[in-house]
C-alpha cells in the first residue's frame, strides 16, 4: 500500500523563485515543457518576466512533468508552485500528495475529533531538497496554500464549530484559513489587473466559481434598463477593450516597476535640472578617428562612449556628486565607485542596466561593456543584478531627435545626465559664425545631496570635455 509520505517523496513542487531583488511576482511568458516530458537537473522549463527582466528558470531535479499549474500569461506570486514533477515515475500512486489529501480529507473531517489520530503534514516528511532561486539555492519553504475544493463531502451543519476547528487544526497543523473565492488563474489575473478584490465579486459560475463576466460586471455594472445575458456575453481578449474608441492595457512587468520607481523618485527626491548647450564638433571628429584605431577594432565607437567617459572624469573631479540618501539612518552615503547606468528602451519597456565599476575601465573596456549592455537589453536578457546598484545614469533622448529633457532620477541615485540630439547649427567659432555640431545636455540631481554649485560644476566639466576632448587626458 502506497503511503502519503511515499507520494510526497515522489512528487516535487517547483515554486516561483525568489530573485533576491525585492520582487514579489512574475508572469509566465512561455513553457518549454509539457506534461509527460522528461526533465533533467538544470534544464530550463519556462521563461518568466519579473518587474525587471525576463529570466529562464531551470528545474533543480530529474523526473517527468506531471502538471503545469499555471498557463502562459498568468502572473504568479513568488513561492507559489508552478509545476509538479514526478521524480520517481512508475512507482506508487499516480496522484500527488496534495491531490490525495484533498480526496480523503472530506471523510476525515466528518469524523469525531476523538477518532482522528494526530499526523504531521506530508510536507514535513518529504525530503526538503533544493529550493529554486535564480542565483543558487536555499530559500526556506513557504507554507502551501490550496484553493477550496469545488465539491466533495460537506461538514454537517449540526457539527459544533469548536469541534470542527479542533479537527482541522489537528489534521493540518494550523487553524483553517478563511475561504478563498473560487476562480481560475486567468480570472484571478484579470481581477488583479483591473484592481478588483475577488472577495467582493458575486459569482455566477457553477459551484460558485467567479467568471470573467463577473469581474467585468464588478468594474462596470450592467445597466438595468438594458440587461445583457452573462451566458451570451463573450469574454474580452487581452488587452481589455472598453469600447471601439478606447483600449485598456494592463500595467504589469517592467512598465509597472518603472511607473512605481518614477513616482517614488519624483515625490521623494527634490529634483533640480540644469542645461548647457555645447559645441561637440571636436568630439565628433575624435569619434571618427577612434573608429579606425586598431585598439578599438571590433568595438562600437559612438558619441555616447565619449560622453560616458566625460561624465566619469567629471565625477572624479567632483566626487561628492556620486552619493545616495539613506532616509532610515539620516545619512549621506558617498560612493567610492561608479556603477554607470544606461537607460535603454526595450520592447518590454524602459530598463536601466549599469556598468559595474565603470570608473576603473579604460576606453576600450568601456566600449566593450557598453556594447554588451545594449545587445543584452535588446535581446531581453538583462538580469536583475545588472539593473541594481547603479549610482549615476545617462539617458540618450537625442536618438529620438529630441533636443533635451528633464530626466527623473533613477531611485537611489544622485544624478542623471540627458543627452540631446547632435545637430549642425550656426555657432560662433573663433569670432566667426560657422556650422558646428551642437547638442544640449541636461543634468538632473537630488538637491538633498547636490547643491547648485556642485551640480553646475559637474555639468560644466562634462561640457568642457566634449568641447575639448583632449581634457580626457589632461583631467584624467
Amino acid at each position: 500500500m502506497t503511503t502519503m509520505t511515499e507520494n510526497a517523496a515522489r512528487y516535487r513542487e517547483f515554486k516561483m523563485p525568489d530573485v533576491g531583488e525585492g520582487l514579489t511576482e512574475a508572469e509566465i511568458l512561455k513553457w518549454y515543457v509539457q506534461p509527460g516530458d522528461t526533465v533533467t537537473d538544470g534544464q530550463v522549463v519556462c521563461e518568466v518576466e519579473t518587474a525587471k527582466a525576463a529570466v529562464e528558470l531551470p528545474i533543480p531535479y530529474d523526473g517527468v512533468v506531471h502538471k503545469l499549474n499555471f498557463d502562459e500569461g498568468v502572473t504568479v506570486d513568488v513561492g507559489t508552485s508552478i509545476i509538479t514533477i514526478d521524480v520517481a515515475p512508475g512507482s506508487g500512486n499516480d496522484a500527488p500528495p496534495a491531490e490525495a489529501a484533498e480526496a480523503t480529507a472530506p471523510a476525515a473531517v466528518t469524523a469525531p475529533a476523538e477518532s482522528v489520530a494526530p499526523a504531521a503534514p506530508a510536507e514535513d516528511e518529504a525530503p526538503k531538497g533544493r529550493q529554486p532561486v535564480l542565483v543558487g539555492y536555499g530559500v526556506s519553504e513557504a507554507s502551501t496554500k490550496r484553493r477550496p475544493r469545488k465539491g466533495g463531502a460537506q461538514v454537517p451543519e449540526q457539527a459544533p464549530a469548536e469541534a470542527l476547528r479542533a479537527v482541522q487544526t489537528e489534521l493540518n497543523g494550523q487553524p483553517p484559513a478563511p475561504a478563498r473565492p473560487l476562480a481560475k488563474p486567468p480570472v484571478r489575473k484579470l481581477a488583479k489587473d483591473l484592481g478588483i478584490d475577488l472577495a467582493t465579486v458575486v459569482p455566477t459560475g457553477p459551484d460558485g466559481i467567479v467568471t470573467r463576466e463577473d469581474v467585468h460586471a464588478a468594474v462596470a455594472p450592467v445597466v438595468e434598463d438594458a440587461p445583457v445575458s452573462r451566458e451570451t456575453t463573450p469574454a474580452p481578449a487581452a488587452p481589455v477593450q472598453g469600447d471601439a474608441r478606447e483600449t485598456r492595457i494592463p500595467v504589469k512587468g517592467v512598465r509597472k516597476a518603472t511607473a512605481q520607481a518614477m513616482i517614488g523618485s519624483a515625490f521623494t527626491a527634490p529634483h533640480v535640472t540644469e542645461f548647457v548647450t555645447v559645441d561637440v564638433t571636436r568630439t565628433m571628429k575624435l569619434v571618427e578617428e577612434l573608429k579606425s584605431d586598431k585598439e578599438m577594432a571590433g568595438l562600437r565607437v559612438n558619441p555616447l562612449l565619449l560622453i560616458a567617459k566625460a561624465l566619469l572624469v567629471a565625477i572624479k573631479r567632483n566626487p561628492d556628486v556620486n552619493a545616495s540618501w539613506d532616509e532610515a539612518n539620516q545619512e549621506i552615503v558617498l560612493k567610492h565607485y561608479v556603477n554607470l547606468g544606461i537607460a535603454a528602451a526595450t520592447p518590454r519597456g524602459l530598463i536601466v542596466p549599469n556598468i559595474k565599476d565603470a570608473h576603473d575601465k579604460t576606453l576600450p573596456q568601456l566600449a566593450q561593456s557598453l556594447g554588451e549592455l545594449v545587445s543584452t537589453a535588446r535581446e531581453g536578457k538583462t538580469s536583475p543584478a545588472a539593473m541594481s546598484g547603479g549610482t549615476v545614469t545617462i539617458t540618450n533622448v537625442g536618438v529620438f531627435g529630441v533636443d533635451t529633457g528633464t530626466p527623473i532620477l533613477n531611485p537611489g541615485e544622485s544624478a542623471i545626465l540627458a543627452i540631446g540630439a547632435i545637430k549642425l547649427q550656426p555657432w560662433v567659432h573663433k569670432g566667426k559664425v560657422k556650422p558646428r555640431q551642437v547638442t544640449t545636455l541636461a543634468l538632473s540631481f537630488d538637491h538633498r545631496l547636490v547643491d547648485g554649485e556642485l551640480g553646475s560644476k559637474v555639468l560644466a566639466d562634462v561640457a568642457a570635455i566634449l568641447e575639448q576632448p583632449k581634457r580626457l587626458i589632461t583631467w584624467a
